[in-house]
């Protein structure tokens, strides 16, 4: 007899016995003989230190561990193994030739050993809630089940006690207790696998079969990422996904068990939570060096495995075969290469065949890695499975030996930095946009603003020709009116030449006045003679001396007259020399005015030279500011003043030059007539001369500062209008750089499509997920010439390069880390345009297989809908009738159909109806591709049922769905037949599909895809539904 216990040698504390559940147990092995065969006593092995084995992430957001309780168990670090005995069964108890094999010892050898009697509860308290507390602290953790077949392994883990709570499992206390620890803002998500005959389904999605392992080069995580991921918040929600992962797990019916699992089942539980603020705290000193304000909010991500193992069984007890025997074969394999690991693991081999098995691959972490690992171990009580207990309990007693490094998953939270920093970045670049577009618009406004500048410059230039032209007239005509001033100044030198003659004159006469008085003394001495004659001849008559008489008379008024003439002469010689000295000023001044008027004309000719440089610069010039317009107009309205004002002061200038005229002829009337007053008038007259040069030389020095004060105007004019030149110089030049860019843009697009091989379509179908991928465009090369530049082109005018670009968009829309860009960027929009309006094949082709790209996504599924992708695609389908085309939009609506949150409006926007009708052509491609997407649609539908969302009869039977998928079954091919096989069978789910399937002969194909599907999966399913249902069983 064998027996159970903990082991006295045990180097940790003593546990006290608490109940008989608890109680210390021995395992001796009943031989055959009889006798007790003892089995060697395994000590358990200890930690050097908790340093050196409880080590924490290596990672760079890795933290000091924080200090460890007083009752920190120095072996949690090792595997922990709880024994289970089954209860005896009415099989035990009706043998009544094998006696037990299992009882009580004093000697310890186990962590826990849980009797008959032991609950649920007990069990879990006992074996997993430790684990599932170290997972919402942050360590990963493993809870797993080994034992012979039939010995409890799927009721102590899975069982859902629906009708009675304390009959629930490990696995739905340890998603209760983690949801009540948990936060709304913690992430709890659950994946449930089953490894069957060595290969990884998924559970609560059964269509994914043979799921890959991926391993992480760096840490050596593993993980599935095939796998259907669903975030839980509640616990029914829970307890459904497991009814369904029930379902759909293999199990047969043996000689040990009427239900034995032929699979291995992995619930998978990952945890994301914050760090408690406490420990932030405390930690803060050593990392503020670190962090240098950043606050990242730290995280723990840990991940919890419960995993049901399928019971070991020999072939002779059970008596499997065929089907079941292959079962039987991989779960025995799997289960020895798990032990060879655990074997080696505990002897400390330096080889641990890991890649033997993928349960052992899965199980990585749980065995020697950084995950905490507690196994419970079951058996049965009957000696008749002697050997099977006895290799289930050394299995145990070798997983204690095996010792893990426990890891504390903890980094910073970069994800949310990353999304803040995404919002930050998006912001900034519809900013430079934003700045983008006014510039463009700042452009436009300022060639809108060029274009109206040349025509007004243009304009100004004409008028300012004819302006200048018809100054030059004026000037030319002021220039003849000079010269006719010029010559009547000669004229006035010729009359004052006159004056000066008649001066001479004067003077001539004044000679022959003092002839005259000389005259004068020879006739007084010719009158002395004669008295003296007188005096002799006394004898003369009376007559004579009345001669004498009036001879003195005569004499006396001579006298009179000589003194008048003295006075006279002395009066005419002031006067000559007034009029001399006034002459002399006259001619002064009349030789001042000729050269006031040589300065004048001189100044005459530089404002002609002036204007001239005008009209030549302003001929030169391309561009005038048109705020300057006023500004010329003013400038040749005060031309034309100053030009009146000249004519005006050549009119006073000449009519002065006759008041001079007038003024000497007055002269000459004094002079005349020698009169005193002349002299008066005469300074007056050049007294007012005077002021008047003075008005003029006061205006002509006002005109020349006028003069330069527009000189001054014209160079600033001219600074302006260079400042404007180099303003558009550098616009032209900006132009051409984009359009440069622009041609090298297209240059590069086309090199770049010279790579891509000219196929039908540019990219290839999968069958299975349609990922249209063309691996020959290379994302360095996208990136080299920029997505936005490869968008834009879709709406180029050359049909080539847009033929070329959505080439490339569709071939880079096959990569997911490109989709997203293509949606900022505007790709989706220009593809669904393209869709709607363009009447090229080749481009509806290819653009249909870009969308078809793009809803591989659900985030960008929701998209297409939105902005009516699906109607477009249905209204494309009905407008053509290429094979290939219709092939894209199929495989297009085809992933709209696996999400089950766009069902209505596919179906309101008619895409359903166009699908079934892409198989008008009979195409084998089109077919599959309609095929897939009324699978995909099933599958969601049945989903979305079975979780409660949807209720009545499929949106599929209206338009003739299962008819079609009836009628086309036998004559698919083996891969559309699969898709046609899994949408009859998930159709059949919904209990209100039943008549249709009754009445188009649904149940008959129903039960023949259960008997000869070429799939095993599909084959269990149709049976499921065929059993469950109890309209199907009446037709079976």
């Amino acid at each position: 007899m064998a027996s159970l216990g903990r082991a006295s040698h045990k180097p940790e504390r003593p546990r006290p016995l608490s109940s008989p559940s608890s109680a210390s147990l021995t395992s001796p092995l009943r031989n055959s003989g009889g006798g007790v065969a003892q089995p060697p006593p395994h000590s358990v092995r200890n930690k050097t230190s908790a340093s050196s084995n409880s080590r924490r992430s290596v990672t760079p957001t890795s933290r000091t561990p924080r200090s460890l309780p007083l009752d920190y168990d120095q072996e949690s670090e090792r595997v922990r193994v709880a024994v289970r005995i089954r209860p005896k069964n009415a099989e035990d108890l009706s043998d009544v030739d094998h006696a037990d094999c299992v009882e009580l010892q004093p000697e310890v050898l186990f962590d826990e050993v849980l009797t008959e009697s032991a609950s649920q509860k007990r069990v879990y308290e006992a074996v997993a809630k430790p684990v599932v507390e170290s997972v919402l602290d942050g360590y990963n953790g493993t809870v797993m089940a080994y034992g012979q077949t039939g010995t409890g392994k799927t009721y102590t883990l899975g069982r859902m006690g629906k009708d009675d709570a304390s009959e629930r499992g490990i696995m739905v206390r340890a998603l209760e207790d983690i949801l009540a620890a948990t936060s709304a803002s913690d992430t709890i998500e659950v994946s449930y696998l089953q490894l069957y005959m060595e290969s990884i389904q998924d559970l609560l999605a059964p269509e994914k079969t043979n799921i890959p392992i991926v391993e992480d080069a760096k840490t050596g995580e593993v993980s599935v990422p095939g796998a259907e991921i669903v975030k839980i918040r509640k616990l029914d929600h829970f307890l459904k996904l497991m009814q369904l992962g029930e379902a759909n797990r293999h199990a047969a019916n043996t000689k040990m068990n009427t239900e034995s699992s032929r699979s291995h089942a992995i619930l998978m539980v990952y945890i994301r939570r914050s760090a408690n603020e406490e420990e932030e705290t405390n930690q803060e000193t050593g990392m503020a060096a670190g962090r240098q304000g950043h606050h990242v909010l730290t995280i723990r991500k840990s991940k919890l495995l419960i995993v049901d193992l399928a019971g070991s069984e020999r072939i002779g007890k059970s008596g499997s075969e065929g089907h079941v025997l292959e079962e039987a074969k991989f779960i025995n394999l799997s289960l020895t290469s798990l032990g060879k690991c655990i074997n080696a693991l505990a002897e400390n081999s330096p080889h641990i065949p890991i890649r033997d098995s993928k349960l052992t691959r899965l199980l990585r972490d749980s065995f020697g890695g950084s995950a905490r690992t507690s196994l419970i171990i079951t058996i049965g009580p009957s000696s008749r499975h002697h050997a099977e207990t006895a290799s289930t309990v050394m299995f145990g007693q070798r997983a204690m030996k095996v010792v893990n490094t426990v890891k504390l998953k903890e980094e910073f939270d970069y994800e949310s930095l990353c999304r803040k920093l995404e919002t930050q970045v998006d912001y900034l670049s519809a900013d430079v946009d934003r700045q983008q577009r006014l510039r463009e618009n700042e452009t436009n406004e300022l060639k809108k603003f060029l274009k109206e500048f040349e025509n007004s410059s243009a304009e100004a230039e004409k008028k300012f020709a004819v302006r200048a032209e018809l100054l030059q007239k004026e000037n030319t005509h002021l220039t003849s009116k000079i010269k006719e001033m010029l010559q009547e100044l000669d004229n006035q030198k010729e009359e004052n030449k006159v004056l000066i003659d008649e001066v001479v004159r004067l003077a001539t006469s004044l000679k022959d006045i003092k002839c005259l008085g000389e005259d004068n003394n020879r006739l007084e001495h010719d009158l002395n003679d004669a008295m003296n004659d007188l005096k002799h001849q006394k004898d003369q008559n009376l007559i004579l001396c009345d001669k004498v008489a009036r001879l003195e008379m005569n004499s006396q008024n001579d006298k009179q007259k000589q003194l008048e003439d003295s006075a006279y002469q002395r009066i005419l010689a002031v006067t000559t020399q007034m009029y001399e000295e006034k002459i002399a000023d006259l001619t002064k001044k009349i030789q001042e005015e000729n050269a006031h008027n040589s300065s004048a004309e001189e100044e005459i000719e530089k404002m002609k030279k002036q204007v001239a440089d005008c009209h030549r610069l302003l001929e030169e010039s391309q561009v005038e500011n048109s705020k300057y317009r006023k500004a010329l107009a003013d400038t040749t309205k005060m031309y034309e003043e100053r030009i009146e004002s000249l004519n005006q002061r050549v009119e006073d200038e000449r009519v002065h030059a006759g008041e001079l005229k007038e003024e000497l002829n007055s002269t000459k009337n004094l002079l005349r007539e020698h009169q005193n007053s002349s002299k008066v008038g005469a300074e007056k007259e050049m007294g007012e001369l005077r002021i008047r040069l003075q008005e003029v030389h006061q205006l002509h020095e006002a005109t020349t500062d006028e003069l330069r004060l527009l000189h001054i105007q014209n160079k600033n004019l001219e600074s302006e209008k260079a400042i404007l030149k180099n303003e558009l110089f550098a616009v032209r030049l900006t132009l051409q750089e984009e359009e440069k860019r622009r041609k090298e843009a297209e240059t590069e697009l086309i090199h770049l499509i010279k790579g891509v091989p000219e196929s039908e379509d540019g990219f290839e179908v999968n069958k299975e997920k349609a990922p249209y991928v063309n691996e020959n465009i290379t994302k360095s090369s996208a990136l080299r010439i920029g997505l936005q530049k490869i968008v834009s082109l879709l709406e180029s005018e050359d049909l080539d390069v847009q033929t070329h670009a959505v080439k490339v968009v569709a071939n880079l829309a096959a990569e997911g880390i490109n989709q997203e860009r293509i949606v900022q960027e505007g790709g989706l929009d220009a593809l669904l345009k393209l869709v709607k309006s363009s009447q090229n094949a080749t481009i509806l082709r290819v653009a249909s297989g870009a969308i078809a790209n793009l809803a591989m996504n659900e985030m960008n599924q929701g998209l297409i809908t939105n902005r009516g992708g699906a109607k477009l695609l249905a209204t494309a389908a009905s407008r053509t009738d290429d094979p290939q085309t219709l092939r894209m939009v199929a495989g297009a609506i085809a992933n709209l159909c696996g999400n089950e949150k766009l069902h209505t409006v596919l179906k309101e926007d008619g895409s359903i109806r166009a699908l079934l009708g892409m198989t008008r052509l009979g195409n084998t491609e089109v077919v599959a591709q309609v095929a897939r997407g009324l699978a995909n649609f099933s599958k969601c539908e049945s989903r979305r049922i079975m979780k409660g969302h949807w209720s009545g009869r499929s949106l599929l039977m209206e338009d003739g769905g299962l008819s079609w998928l009836v009628a086309n079954l036998k004559m698919a091919s083996a891969l559309t037949r699969r898709h046609l096989e899994l949408a009859i069978c998930h159709l059949a789910q919904n209990e209100d599909n039943a008549r249709d399937f009754i009445n188009c002969g649904g149940v008959k194909e129903l039960i023949e895809i259960s008997n000869e599907s070429s799939r095993e999966d599909i084959r269990s399913l149709a049976k499921k539904t065929l059993r469950l249902s109890s309209l199907f069983r009446g037709g079976e």
